[in-house]
Parts: C-alpha cells; structure tokens; sequence
C-alpha cells in the first residue's frame, strides 16, 4: 500500500476496533442468551465466548502489504467468535476460500495476506439465519443494533474501499470488492439494510462501483461451483475476466446500477 493508503485503512481499522469494543460492552449480556437460543433447535452445543467480533486479522495488516481484496462474508459464525481465533473466515468456508485462490494463482491474490475480510455485520450467530431469530425474540435495542451495524459496516466499508481506490497509484494499487453472499440481500432479506446503504454511498462513486462483484457464499463450495458453470456456459476460459462477468451479472440483480 502506499503512505496514504496505509493511514486511511490504519484509520477505519481502528475505529472498527474501537466500534466492536463498544457494542461488546453494551450488549453482550443481552445478546448472548438470544444467541444461545438461536442456535439450540439446529445447532451442537459450542462456546460462546464473544457476542460481537472485531477481526484481528485486520491487525496483521502493515503499510508494505499489498491489498488486492476487500471480501464481505455475512456476519461470524461459530469458528469466528471463539476468543483463539477472533477472525472472519477461519471456518470451513475460510478454508474453501483460501483453496481457491492457491489453486487460481491467475487472481494473484494469497487470501490470508492479501485480502481485508469484513462482515455485513459484526454481531455473531451460528448460522446467519439466525439473526432473523435476534430480531424477532430481542427487543428494541436488539433490532436496532443489527440495523445500525449494516449500516456502519456499509458505510465504513464503501467508504474504505472509494478512498483507497483514489489514493492509489496505479491501476494495480485499486481494490476490488468480492461480496460474497447474496441470497440475504433480495427483498425482506436479513441484510436490507446492509444493501440499501452500500448502494447509497456508491451513487457518489460510479467508477469505484465497477470494482464491486458480488458471488454466491464460498460455503459448500458455491462460489467455485457458480463461476465454473458460468465458464463453461460462456465458453470462457480466462477466469479472472469470467468471475469480473459473472460478479457483476450478479450485482445487477441485486442493484439497478447507480
């Protein structure tokens, strides 16, 4: 990254520290029992041990590393919020995705060094449905925390992304986005509010917008299985170029472009 790049990532990465920090202290003791209920009808026994979950990941990152990727998953799962690991993607779907891209060497990208992995939201569950479970058994502080945090994390990640983009050198330099996930971004998904606001900051930025692909989740090998069969369709064997297509067929269902 270049000086300027450095600072501004140095600046969101601490104010997202400092923003998790928050929301654990405010809310842990309310959300844990939720979280726990959550998960009992469909999910073995496992330690909860942080409600919100800041990805120290982030804190690897140094002014000599190259950024290739911003990844967006959902929000952290059971491996994630475990206090060894605290990091996004560490899971089985973590694992699927850094196979990917070390059996793609064409992306160029090392998926533990040189990608950012942020969340649509930093509040934990076993399974991602199951903050349909939060917002309906929690109350008002409950729902409002999940709204506000889609908010704040498409904010602050839109907002991360145009600026390291301007501030880049070269071409080389500008991140794209992989936004993986989708299913819970149509209408009355979980993550509306994530959507909405992400669509919002980018009508400002329309050349950064081109930077944003959008994929099915890398669990279960979706993601591969997706972009394989788009190849095969199109009869495209460039997959950097086919995922760029397919990443951005997908975004425009999900958005009218701005």
């Amino acid at each position: 990254m270049t000086t300027v790049q450095f600072n501004i990532f140095s600046d969101f990465r601490n104010d997202f520290r400092t923003y998790c920090k928050k929301l654990s202290e405010e809310f842990s003791s309310i959300l844990i029992p939720l979280q726990k209920n959550a998960a009992q009808k469909d999910t073995p026994d496992y330690p909860l041990e942080n409600p919100v979950v800041y990805n120290t990941a982030l804190d690897e990152i140094t002014e000599q590393s190259q950024i290739r990727l911003i990844v967006i998953g959902d929000n952290p799962g059971k491996d994630e919020q475990l206090s060894k690991n605290q990091k996004y993607l560490v899971g089985q779907s973590g694992k699927i995705a850094a196979s990917f891209f070390q059996k793609n060497p064409e992306f160029n990208t090392d998926f533990r060094k040189n990608a950012i992995i942020l969340n649509k939201t930093p509040v934990h569950t076993a399974k991602t449905k199951h903050i349909k479970f939060l917002l309906s058994n929690g109350d008002e502080k409950i729902q409002k925390l999940i709204l506000e945090s889609q908010v704040y994390m498409a904010q602050k990640t839109a907002e991360l992304h145009i600026s390291l983009c301007r501030a880049a050198q070269t071409e080389s330099e500008k991140p794209e986005i992989f936004l993986v996930g989708y299913s819970e971004l149509k209408k009355n998904g979980i993550f509306t509010e994530y959507k909405n606001e992400l669509k919002k900051i980018y009508s400002s930025a329309p050349e950064e917008w081109k930077k944003v692909f959008v994929f099915q989740h890398f669990s279960m090998n979706r993601f591969s299985i997706d972009l394989k069969n788009f190849m095969l369709a199109q009869n495209n064997k460039d997959i950097v170029q086919a995922a760029h297509a397919l990443g951005t067929i997908h975004k425009n269902e999900i958005w009218t472009l701005p």
